[in-house]
């Protein structure tokens, strides 16, 4: 079951990554010269989407960090509820 959690971690990870290249991308997009301003105001948009999605998500790493620096501090038979990215 461990090996199932790392590879859905591996993938949820690369998808964050994923995102986070694309929101890097609509930042190159709208600072060319030549982009219509509409299209400006669409990449903006996305961007501002994006950007907010990923902050929940660093928010969640943040959370499972905490969890995982306490685990020593948990009683013996606590199993901490680890979950990453279950609403994304």
């Amino acid at each position: 079951m461990a090996k199932s959690k790392s590879v859905n971690s591996n993938s949820t990870m690369k998808n964050f990554e994923e995102r986070l290249t694309h929101l890097e991308d609509l930042g190159e997009k709208i600072r060319r010269p030549d982009i219509p301003l509409d299209d400006a105001l669409k990449a903006f948009e996305e961007g501002i989407q994006l950007a907010k999605a990923l902050e929940k998500d660093l928010e969640k790493v943040e959370s499972r960090i905490e969890i995982l620096m306490n685990e020593s501090e948990a009683d013996a038979g606590e199993s901490p509820e680890l979950t990453l990215f279950d609403d994304v």
